[in-house]
């Protein structure tokens, strides 16, 4: 048996390698009927998601592996940053809570490194 997963990411670049590592392994722990798996990112945390950044080859390695990533667009909107610059393996959602919430009505379970 395995069960859906929301990882929370905010803000601490540490936290969101703890993430990518968490996710890896997850995914890697099911043979065959892979979980859902979410990578939701709100707040400063969308600084750290730039197709040029220090972090693409990560993203696009968990995205490989089916994880999705759901950036919140309120932070964007904030942070003054055009969804153009994320990598190409980032959703924009409305709002990162609000879809934190919606995964979990759906039985996601949350993770927060």
């Amino acid at each position: 048996m395995n069960h859906d997963v929301v990882f929370h990411f905010d803000h601490d670049p540490q936290a969101l390698e703890i993430s990518f590592s968490n996710i890896k392994n997850y995914m890697a722990f099911f043979d065959n009927n892979k979980p859902s798996v979410a990578l939701v990112v709100n707040g400063p945390g969308v600084k750290l998601l730039d197709k040029a950044g220090k972090y693409a080859d990560q993203l696009r390695e968990i995205a490989g592996l089916g994880a999705a990533i759901k950036v919140c667009n309120n932070a964007l909107h904030h942070f003054e940053i055009d969804p153009e610059q994320l990598c190409p393996e980032c959703s924009v959602v409305p709002a990162g809570i609000v879809e934190i919430v919606e995964l979990q009505k759906k039985g996601f379970s949350y993770v927060k490194p």
